[in-house]
């Protein structure tokens, strides 16, 4: 996300987030008594290293801004994870509205062999709801439908975090995550038309919906004095189905996804 040109389209939704976790923060100063009243908030920035495009064997680098806020309300913030806002409030139960953003890719992320053939692809924002079961203090399951907010994509992501043992000031966990698309969002992302193939070279791929891919991502969080601290984070994913069997990804990708993720953060 540098303030180049042809980022900037892709850094409207984080901005947007950004600007919302600072509301949202200013809010939570009317809630809060004292520090250990207030809700766990971290602000920050990094640097998040990922496939250059869904599916792509190449990685760009991007500048983000880091949220992790638990704030009144119910609402829950993150980079990683999206927005949430908590309609149940039960001791196990929790669900509701859920919210997050999706990269796009330019002609120069698809690079010189695929660039002005094959598609490029705005961000979008995508909404739909969210419930969460925390079957033991370490263990939260749960599942999230959403869908375009500008499109006719639809997204089944089920997952399941683990917080693992803390090591002295090291708190880190465990996510293992499972996602479907239906065919409009598969085709958006994985599509080749006969023309497109054609002047590619390779068969052209139609793929309908279905399993999309699997994750697993570890995070972890270091604190560095009583305020700041290193956040990190690691996603390996495999691609699934229609998906990673696309030429698009068989030819000029690869069915295997690394992203990782490191930032300094301010807690509140």
């Amino acid at each position: 996300m540098r303030l180049s040109l042809p980022f900037a389209p892709r850094l409207l939704p984080v901005a947007r987030l950004a600007l919302m976790a600072l509301s949202l923060c200013a809010v939570t100063r009317v809630y809060a008594e004292n520090v250990t009243d207030g809700p766990n908030i971290m602000l920050g920035a990094g640097v998040q290293r990922m496939p250059a495009w869904v599916g792509s064997s190449d990685h760009r680098n991007q500048a983000i801004p880091y949220i992790q806020a638990e704030l009144p309300y119910h609402i829950t913030l993150s980079t990683l994870d999206g927005l949430t806002v908590d309609f149940i409030h039960g001791d196990q139960w929790r669900g509701g509205l859920y919210g997050n953003y999706l990269w796009g890719r330019d002609r120069q992320e698809l690079g010189p062999k695929l660039g002005g053939i094959v598609d490029s692809l705005s961000p979008r924002l995508n909404g739909g709801g969210y419930l969460e079961y925390q079957a033991t203090p370490q263990w939260n399951l749960g599942a999230e439908l959403s869908h375009d907010t500008q499109g006719a994509g639809a997204y089944l992501n089920v997952y399941a975090d683990y917080d693992l043992p803390v090591i002295g000031y090291l708190n880190h966990s465990l996510q293992l995550q499972w996602q479907a698309m239906n065919g409009a969002a598969m085709r958006r992302f994985f599509q080749l038309t006969p023309v497109q193939a054609g002047k590619l070279g390779v068969a052209p791929s139609t793929p309908s919906g279905g399993a999309q891919q699997v994750a697993l991502e570890y995070d972890a969080f270091m604190p560095t004095s009583q305020h700041t601290g290193i956040a990190f984070a690691v996603n390996y994913t495999r691609l699934l189905g229609d998906a990673a069997d696309s030429s698009l990804v068989r030819h000029f990708g690869s069915a295997n996804q690394l992203t990782t993720t490191l930032a300094f953060v301010y807690r509140y």
